[in-house]
């Protein structure tokens, strides 16, 4: 697997488990969750317990985003996962984790190429993460789950992304961890990376047809900046 980086003009990030240390927050979750209940899991080490459980809900869930936007209602879902989060995590004055060197590569990346956001997460909590961190000033374009009509797998938002940047979408490349973001970067024309700090894993991203696996999104600045 290779990416042709003479074609790319522009840099689609998605999100969960790109940017925002999102698995490793929830399993830090769980724990707290399960640690009361130690004693019914005399088998089970909490932190593997929720770590195996995070990871589990990932192909579900991509089903129930894709399912959700066919029927017209990710909206809803969208915005009913923002309330959960609110009622939740949101409470924290700093919520959300950061991928280990996301900050220095994003500052690095951005010398070169436009970057934009593409999103399933709703524009308030995708906002939050950009703010908290002091991020969104590298980012042309964000797109989230209420930008397009269609979110991810379609390619609607990589496309509007695109246009906002000013490239052909075929000279994107949109980088993420699940199976969702590389079917809708193919579905753009754009080129695609996947990462593993994330929730996806490596047979299902190549079979989505990822044209690079990185064990990490830091590790773009020694591919593209090299």
């Amino acid at each position: 697997m290779a990416i042709d980086i003479s074609k790319i003009q522009a840099l689609c990030f998605d999100v969960d488990g790109t940017l925002s240390d999102t698995d490793d927050l929830f399993v830090r979750r769980l724990v707290s969750w399960l640690t009361p209940f130690r004693f019914l899991l005399t088998r089970w080490d909490p932190h593997a317990l929720a770590r195996r459980l995070v990871m589990a809900t990932e192909s579900p869930g991509n089903l129930v985003l894709g399912l959700s936007d066919r029927l017209g209602i990710d909206g809803h879902i969208s915005r009913f996962g923002d309330f959960i989060y609110h009622r939740g995590l949101g409470r924290s004055p700093q919520p959300f984790l950061l991928i280990s060197g996301v900050q220095q590569m994003l500052a690095q990346l951005s010398q070169r190429y436009p970057l934009s956001i593409v999103s399933a997460r709703g524009r308030r909590n995708t906002l939050r993460f950009l703010h908290q961190f002091d991020l969104a000033g590298y980012f042309t374009a964000i797109a989230t789950a209420h930008t397009c009509v269609h979110t991810k797998p379609f390619p609607d938002p990589i496309l509007w992304a695109a246009a906002q940047m000013g490239v052909p979408s075929a000279s994107c490349l949109m980088i993420g961890d699940t199976v969702v973001d590389i079917k809708s970067g193919k579905a753009a024309g754009a080129q695609t990376v996947g990462v593993l700090c994330g929730f996806g894993q490596p047979k299902e991203l190549e079979k989505a047809g990822a044209d690079l696996i990185l064990p990490h999104t830091s590790l773009l600045t020694s591919i593209l900046l090299a």
